[in-house]
């Protein structure tokens, strides 16, 4: 398998919007930019927490391009483009390659929960429509169901353009397994920033990551630090931002981070329905943990 390489720290970027629910997509060309210069090396565009199952084809397109231009080559971009009906996900699949980007990200099919052998099937059509890199994304607790390591070892093994995985499952047996049955080259992503450090441990490569539109850089020294061996200044730096990483799923992502980048000042916090923004209570205690975890950041503590 041909190496295929997005880096370390891929931002799942929040889509910015206005009062109205309109993409802001002045503010989408700002945070890309923010994001590629403090620490991301991709990009993903459109995830879940892009806000994906309120947008339309035509808004992903747009946001494809909007970031693309902001970036100018500087970061990979990559578009989720997956879906619980297989031809949907082809037909993603073929519009993500018409965009120029750089890779796609699939989702295990939600709701209708397939077997393995669904799976297979499903990941096959998609991995015979498109030339593009394609990363699995498993998230037992927004599907239903997982893809076992023996699948994706078959998949990885397999199809050239298979290339990596998204993680979300706090099961490290699991990452164990699918790191040693499939290639040295499939790239296993972290997809919770919480168990990045453990899970780097364990042969992945990085991390697809919410904390990083507020991190990134702390998240990159984290990961570099531990690869060159200095591993208990990677353990400190996970210590450090932990508070941050549990903090920002007191609600449902992405509201929590949205609220946090209006903090910053970088984007509103609008979001669409059925999401709703957090209320003064929780903004307190949200923003209170950034303030800690920012000061003891700059004190060295």
């Amino acid at each position: 398998m041909t190496r295929f390489d997005c880096g370390e720290v891929i931002t799942a970027m929040v889509t910015p919007m206005n009062a109205k629910g309109d993409i802001d997509y002045d503010g989408v060309e700002k945070l890309a930019k923010y994001l590629v210069e403090n620490g991301s090396d991709a990009i993903l565009v459109a995830g879940t927490t892009g806000e994906s199952p309120t947008l339309t084809n035509e808004e992903e397109r747009e946001l494809v391009s909007t970031v693309k231009h902001a970036v100018a080559n500087k970061a990979k971009i990559i578009l989720s483009a997956g879906s619980n009906c297989t031809k949907t996900a082809v037909e993603f699949s073929k519009n993500a390659q018409k965009e120029e980007a750089d890779a796609i990200l699939s989702v295990v099919p939600y709701y209708n929960k397939p077997n393995q052998l669904g799976l297979l099937n499903h990941y096959e059509s998609i991995a015979k429509a498109t030339d593009l890199p394609i990363i699995l994304y498993n998230i037992p607790s927004r599907t239903g169901i997982s893809i076992e390591p023996s699948t994706v070892a078959y998949l990885a093994s397999t199809y050239e353009n298979i290339v990596g995985i998204k993680q979300s499952l706090g099961d490290m047996d699991k990452v164990t397994e699918i790191r040693s049955f499939c290639p040295d080259s499939f790239a296993i992503y972290s997809g919770d920033d919480s168990l990045t450090l453990p899970m780097l441990s364990l042969g992945a490569r990085g991390v697809i990551s919410v904390a990083s539109h507020l991190f990134g850089t702390e998240i990159k020294s984290m990961i570099r630090n531990f690869k060159s061996g200095d591993v208990l200044v990677a353990r400190n730096m996970h210590k450090k931002l932990y508070p941050v990483f549990r903090q920002l799923f007191m609600a449902p992502n992405p509201i929590p981070v949205k609220a946090a980048l209006k903090y910053k000042g970088l984007i509103e916090e609008y979001v669409r329905s059925p999401l709703v923004t957090l209320n003064e209570d929780e903004k307190i205690v949200l923003f209170r943990v950034i303030d800690q975890v920012k000061q003891e950041l700059e004190n060295g503590e």
